[in-house]
This record gives structure tokens, C-alpha cells and sequence, in this order.
């Protein structure tokens, strides 16, 4: 029973960074536990889409084609402007919470960002936020429960 709670908070975090301290705090986990399989579901992410990075983002193209939608969109001019002010650590701060990490690791790799760096911003990032974002859960979430 306990392998599925892990592997749950590890697989909601590969998708969407906010749902692996909310799901780990609803399963009954740890601090530690929810910190550490919420940044190993994001860094999952990223190591696989930094690794097919531009198949990911070819795809998105003609994805995008096919529905007819523009390519410069006010998301993606915000994203562009970030990158050109920040680069691969303002791409990587605002992934946990803007951007899926999918998205966010196919950003910084379609902009040239080397793996390397994608790994080394993402990893803090990933730290930062889970340490931070399952504080605020754990510490915070009861007062949540009130409205829902």
C-alpha cells in the first residue's frame, strides 16, 4: 500500500509540480517523503523531455497547426521575454509554477539551452519549490479544507 502512495505523488509530479505536496499531504505522507518524490517526479520529467526535446516540440508545432493557433501568443511572448531576460534559471524558477515541467524542459530546450544547465536549474528549482510549496501545504492546507 505504501509503493502506491509513493508512486502516486511521484507520477502527479512528473505531470503537474503543484499535485505531488497535495497529494502527498491527502495520502498521509512526510515532509520528507512528499519533498523528495515530488523533485524526483519533476526531474523524471525533465531528464526524459530534455532527451526528446526537439521530437516534443516538433510535435507541439504541428499540434498547434493543425487547431490553427497562433504561434505568438501573450503565454508564449512571456515566455520569450523571461528567456531573454533570465534564460534556462528564469525558465527553471517559473516551471514548478507556471509551466508543467514538461513544458517548461521543452521550453528551455527548444530556446538552446544545453542539458547541462537544463538539469542544474531545474534540480534547484524542483528543490526550491517542493521544499517550499509542501511547507505551505502541510503547514497552511487545513485552512483550505474550510472552503472545500
Amino acid at each position: 500500500m505504501e509503493v502506491i502512495k509513493y508512486l502516486s505523488v511521484y507520477l502527479i509530479s512528473m505531470v503537474k509540480f503543484f499535485g505531488g505536496p497535495v497529494t502527498g499531504i491527502s495520502l498521509g505522507l512526510s515532509y520528507i517523503e512528499t519533498v523528495l518524490l515530488t523533485m524526483a517526479g519533476m526531474m523524471t520529467s525533465v531528464v526524459i523531455f530534455s532527451l526528446i526535446g526537439n521530437v516534443a516540440s516538433q510535435w507541439l508545432s504541428r499540434r498547434r497547426k493543425s487547431r490553427q493557433k497562433p504561434i505568438f501568443c501573450a503565454k508564449n511572448r512571456r515566455i520569450v521575454r523571461v528567456w531573454k531576460r533570465f534564460g534556462v534559471s528564469g525558465v527553471a524558477f517559473l516551471t514548478p509554477i507556471l509551466l508543467t515541467p514538461i513544458f517548461g524542459t521543452i521550453v528551455a530546450a527548444l530556446l538552446g539551452a544545453p542539458r547541462r544547465h537544463i538539469y542544474m536549474h531545474m534540480l534547484w528549482s524542483s528543490l526550491f519549490w517542493s521544499l517550499t510549496l509542501t511547507f505551505m501545504v502541510f503547514e497552511f492546507g487545513h485552512l483550505a479544507s474550510r472552503f472545500f
